[in-house]
C-alpha cells in the first residue's frame, strides 16, 4: 500500500510534537503543574483528602500497568463490557496520540493554564495540525480497507521545609497515625517520617535547581528522576533554567499510608512558598516568574521506601 506524501509531513510534526507540548515555564519547578509517578497499586485511585488538599487531580503519566491498576479498584467484582467506541479508540496508535494531544493542550486550555505564552501558542497550533492530520489519516486509512478488503491489511504497530510538617492536619499521635484502605496493610507514621517528607521537599527542589540529575536519583525513584531529566533537558532546549529558592513548607497533612509486601507507601498533602522563576541561559534574564516575589503551591507526594530504608518520593499530583 503506498502511502500519501502528506503522512510525512504529519510523521515529522509528531516527532516534533513533544517539544511544543512541553509545561509552560510557569509550571516549571520539579512536578509543577504536572500528575507522574506511580502509588503502587493506588495508582489510578484518588488519595483520600485532607485539610490541605481537599482534592487531587489525577496522574496523568506512570509506569504502572493499566491493567494492574484496574485490578485493583473496588467494586462488586462483575465486569462491564467496553463499548466499542470511535474508529480512533479501536486503533491503539491513532488513539494514544490523540488522548496525549488532547490531554496536554486543549483540555490545559479550558481548565484555565492559558496559551503559556508563544511557545504554548505555536504547541496548541501545531496540536489542531496533528489532529487534523490524524483524522485526514483515519478516513484515508478507512478508505483503503474498505477498497482492499479482500487483502488483510497490517494494524499500526503501537510505538512504544523547619516544624510545619510535625503538625501535619494537627495531628501527630506520639504512637504514629495508622492509616490507610483496601486490601492492602496500612502501617504506622512517626514524627521521624514526617520530617523526612519535609526534608524531602526541600531537597528535591534544590537538586532540580542545580539541574542535578544524580542528586535526584538518590532522593527519587528511577521513574521520577527520569521525568525530572526530561524537563531539565526540555529547559535547556528553549535555552532557559528554573530556578527554586527558599522553599519553605507551610502547612502538611497525611493522606494515607500503606504496605505492599515488604514496600511502604505514604501520601502527604503539602502546601509550600517558595521563589519559583524561569531565566534565560544566555544573559540570566528572568523570563517568566519573579526573583523577589514568593509564590505558594499546593500538591500531594507520594513517597516509597523498602522497609527500613529512606524514603524516595514516588509520584507528584497537582491539588
Amino acid at each position: 500500500m503506498k502511502f500519501p506524501r502528506w503522512l510525512t509531513v504529519l510523521a515529522a510534526l509528531i516527532v516534533l510534537a513533544p517539544a511544543a507540548l512541553a509545561p509552560s515555564e510557569a509550571d516549571a519547578r520539579a512536578g509543577g503543574g504536572t500528575g507522574s509517578g506511580s502509588r503502587g497499586s493506588r495508582t489510578n485511585q484518588a488519595p483520600p483528602p485532607t485539610q490541605t488538599a481537599p482534592t487531587a487531580k489525577p496522574i496523568e503519566r506512570s509506569t504502572t500497568p493499566q491493567q494492574q491498576q484496574q485490578a485493583q479498584q473496588p467494586g462488586s467484582g462483575l465486569s462491564t463490557p467496553a463499548p466499542a467506541g470511535s474508529f480512533f479508540s479501536r486503533h491503539p496508535f491513532l488513539s494514544g496520540i490523540m488522548g496525549g494531544v488532547l490531554g496536554a493542550g486543549l483540555f490545559g486550555l479550558l481548565l484555565g493554564h492559558g496559551f503559556g505564552g508563544m511557545a504554548g501558542m505555536l504547541g496548541l497550533l501545531l496540536q489542531i495540525a496533528l489532529i487534523g492530520g490524524l483524522v485526514f489519516f483515519g478516513l484515508w486509512l478507512y478508505r483503503a480497507w474498505t477498497a482492499n478488503r479482500a487483502r488483510p491489511v497490517a494494524a499500526p504497530v503501537p510505538a512504544y521545609a523547619g516544624g510545619p510538617m510535625a503538625r501535619l492536619g494537627g495531628m501527630l499521635p506520639g504512637g504514629g497515625a495508622s492509616l490507610g484502605t483496601g486490601a492492602t496493610a496500612p502501617i504506622a507514621i512517626v514524627e521521624s517520617d514526617y520530617h523526612a517528607f519535609e526534608a524531602r521537599l526541600g531537597e528535591i527542589q534544590a537538586a532540580y535547581s542545580a539541574g542535578d540529575v544524580g542528586k535526584l536519583r538518590g532522593l527519587a525513584t528511577a521513574e521520577m528522576a527520569g521525568y525530572f531529566a526530561e524537563q531539565l533537558a526540555a529547559n535547556a532546549g528553549r535555552g532557559v533554567e528554573n530556578k527554586v529558592e527558599a522553599v519553605k513548607l507551610e502547612q502538611g497533612d497525611l493522606s494515607e499510608a500503606w504496605r505492599e509486601g515488604n514496600v511502604e507507601y505514604a501520601t502527604v498533602a503539602m502546601r509550600f512558598s517558595l521563589l519559583d522563576y524561569t531565566r534565560r541561559l544566555a544573559d540570566g534574564r528572568i523570563v517568566e516568574g519573579n526573583d523577589r516575589v514568593r509564590t505558594e503551591a499546593t500538591e500531594i507526594w507520594t513517597f516509597v521506601r523498602d522497609r527500613g530504608a529512606p524514603w524516595l518520593l514516588s509520584a507528584i499530583q497537582q491539588a
